[in-house]
């Protein structure tokens, strides 16, 4: 039973990395650290929106109303960085406020709002299906294709919207707290390196905190997406002291 839970969860945790991991980077290369939790706030919402509207989980209404969310939230933020560029982050924290506040006012009347904002937030992991796998992988490989093939043809929109599809598959599979762990824990671990050898060791970090939490999940009955996000920062806080260790002994 173990082993036919956690491998769609596995298999969910390490398509979420395959895309985080470098958009992570990137988030922190600009300074726009909340971005990832907004736009997966706002993703959220949309997934309140459709289910208040009778729209069930998997249904395209659905998944174009997450979508379409987090996309206006993507041209909005893009608008706001060229207009009031010095207010970004501020920005960024009132649109997640209002995400968030209005999910909780949709969810107010509703008597499995509380069980559905923590689903929201802090994800079922355990519980991923296979059937939610396969298109996750295969828009995955398409906006890894366009990151790693088009980054430098994408421009600042370009970014905003990739970004704000990844998170909108994301949210759902892991929940926004996970969603924002899995982009910003690998980052900061490896914010001192560069080039492939920065993004494979960010990698490593998050299939390490990804495996070492769904572990600690089972064994002692733990919710999977908090768990995942304890072990991806303990993970990153070893992994960053090895960096700087060994960065002091080549440079005494």
């Amino acid at each position: 039973m173990d082993a036919q839970i956690l491998w769609p969860a596995l298999a969910a945790g390490l398509l979420v990395l395959a895309t985080h991991v470098p958009l992570g980077r990137e988030v922190l290369a600009r300074g726009i650290i909340f971005l990832d939790l907004a736009v997966a706030q706002v993703a959220g919402l949309g997934l309140i929106v459709a289910a208040a509207l009778g729209f069930g989980g998997g249904s395209w209404q659905l998944q174009l109303i997450a979508v379409s969310g987090a996309l206006l939230a993507a041209v909005v933020l893009n608008w706001s960085e060229k207009r009031w560029p010095e207010v970004q982050e501020a920005l960024i924290g009132t649109l997640f406020v209002l995400a968030a506040s209005a999910g909780i006012l949709l969810l107010s009347h509703n008597p499995h709002g509380a069980e559905e904002m923590k689903t929201l937030l802090s994800g079922q992991l355990l519980w991923v299906t296979p059937d939610q796998l396969g298109p996750t992988a295969v828009l995955t490989l398409a906006l890894l294709g366009v990151w790693f093939g088009l980054r430098r043809q994408l421009g600042r929109i370009g970014f905003y919207l990739l970004f704000a599809v990844s998170i909108t598959a994301s949210v759902q599979l892991v929940g926004v707290y996970l969603v924002f762990a899995s982009l910003i824990i690998p980052a900061l671990a490896v914010r001192r390196l560069q080039g492939r050898r920065a993004l494979g060791i960010g990698y490593g970090v998050g299939v390490c905190g990804v495996v070492l939490g769904l572990m600690v999940s089972l064994k002692f009955d733990l919710p999977a997406g908090p768990a995942v996000v304890w072990l991806l920062a303990l993970t990153a806080a070893v992994v960053a002291l090895l960096l700087d260790r060994g960065k002091r002994v080549r440079n005494p």
